[in-house]
């Protein structure tokens, strides 16, 4: 497979996080390839533990270039299998492509390996791990219905359905299982589709604000240097030949006449369709899921799926970890996690799906971020407003101070422990206390995923 275009080739993995952590394991396993360089600023005793459990039986030699190091001489490379979270426009990348190394990705080797054409891709700055995840659960439940309705015959002949990419696993992880008359539903962030050259055959956009103009962790320094350049690595997700759909939200129709040169619509077969918020029942939470529902619906349409079916699924679907994420009911007071949200766009619209009164944890590291209107929405919802030490709520607290919002209702707190406590004081019932931070976590916590968990954990303890 990808080792016999590799053969001989000098290899370079930029960053070892989950894409590249798959990328080795199936080099390593096909053993055609001569010598591997793993370049990433953590350091070697953390990285080994990664690649140790790889590397059994395998004679391929794995050199490091680490910590200040990790962007030197990238040009001495043949191949770089670019992690999302590498700027393609650092020097070091930007050298090595000058002097005629070859970047690549975990994802674009995915694509052209796959041996199933029937892959469905889902990006948008906000909701497309819940689509992807929708669209995935359907298919899944169609699978199941048919192939009970056929007759008994060869079970690894029947066709699945298989969930990657941005969501946590990477489908290099499951490419060996695939078939070709299989299903993929990928969600992508606009990191990996910003050098893909390869599109999915069924393309969807959930939604697009301003995001990732300022690096969001300090271990994933990417960014984007304008928002024209960000709407141009979604609108990847459709660039190419393979698409034949792009499902696309009724919002954007009029931003996307911009990108329509680019889409090169009248040469190709090539269709959209435009999609806007329904009012099915459901149990997700969030006025917003509506639009993700609409367009998990218009995807399985096009597969043929009945309407008896999506709506089953969709009526029994609940909303993912720390999207919105009801974590407990306790003495008449919902706590909520979305950790996930870490824009001033996507909290704001959390605090409008909510009718109770609202006690919001916010707050932290800055992305650059303007938090005007989420002021203007946070005197309207929020009672209490709990804040985590950072820049960015620094500013929530400077556009509050100037449309008047009570300083005493704003209420600083050094740790996640202090905020459900100061949250959980000031709630009576039929309140919300809502983890909507509208910033990074870098700072407090290692990641959302930390700082969602940590929030779970400490409202489940409560007395």
């Amino acid at each position: 497979m990808i080792s016999k275009k590799t053969k001989n080739l000098k290899i370079a993995l930029l960053g070892l996080g989950l894409d590249n952590q798959a990328l080795l394991k199936l080099l390593l396993k096909e053993g055609n390839s001569q010598e591997i360089t793993i370049c990433d600023k953590r350091p070697k005793e953390l990285l080994a533990k990664i690649e140790t459990e790889f590397r059994k039986n395998t004679k391929i030699k794995i050199n490091y270039r680490l910590e200040k190091d990790f962007n030197h001489n990238l040009f001495e490379f043949d191949i770089l299998f670019r992690s999302p979270g590498w700027p393609i426009a650092c020097p070091g990348v930007q050298e090595a492509l000058k002097k005629g190394s070859y970047l690549s990705s975990a994802l674009d080797v995915f694509f052209r390996l796959c041996p199933t054409k029937n892959i469905i891709g889902v990006t948008g700055t906000k909701g497309k791990g819940t689509t992807a995840t929708l669209i995935y659960q359907i298919i899944s439940d169609y699978l199941k219905i048919k192939n009970l309705s056929k007759k008994v015959g060869a079970k690894e002949t029947e066709p699945k359905v298989w969930l990657g990419g941005n969501i946590g696993l990477s489908p290099l992880n499951f490419l060996e299982k695939i078939k070709s008359n299989d299903f993929v539903v990928l969600e992508l962030s606009s990191f990996q589709l910003e050098d893909l050259k390869i599109s999915p055959k069924i393309s969807v956009i959930t939604n697009l604000f301003k995001e990732h103009l300022a690096p969001a962790d300090p271990n994933n320094p990417n960014f984007h240097k304008s928002i024209n350049d960000y709407f141009k690595a979604k609108l990847n997700i459709a660039l190419s030949k393979e698409n034949k759909l792009l499902i696309l939200n009724q919002k954007l129709k009029e931003k996307f006449k911009t990108y329509e040169k680019l889409l090169s619509l009248k040469k190709s077969d090539k269709k959209i369709i435009y999609f806007q918020a329904g009012n099915l029942k459901t149990k997700i939470k969030g006025d917003y899921n509506q639009e993700n529902i609409a367009a998990a619906i218009e995807v399985v349409r096009t597969l043929k799926i009945s309407k008896n079916i999506y709506e089953k699924t969709i009526a029994n679907f609940k909303n993912l970890e720390h999207r919105l994420e009801l974590v407990l009911e306790k003495n008449q007071i919902k706590f909520f996690n979305n950790s996930f949200s870490t824009t001033p766009e996507s909290t704001e619209l959390d605090l409008l799906s909510f009718n109770s009164g609202i006690i919001q944890l916010a707050g932290g590291a800055d992305k650059g971020a303007n938090f005007k209107n989420l002021a203007k929405t946070i005197k309207k919802k929020v009672k209490f407003l709990i804040l985590f030490p950072g820049e960015g709520s620094k500013k929530i607290e400077l556009e509050l101070k100037k449309i008047n919002f009570p300083n005493q209702r704003i209420i600083k707190v050094k740790s996640m422990e202090g905020a459900i406590s100061q949250a959980y004081q000031r709630a009576k019932p039929k309140d919300i206390i809502l983890l909507s931070t509208a910033c990074a976590s870098f700072g407090l916590f290692r990641n959302y995923k930390e700082r969602g968990n940590l929030f779970k954990e400490g409202v489940k303890k409560l007395k």
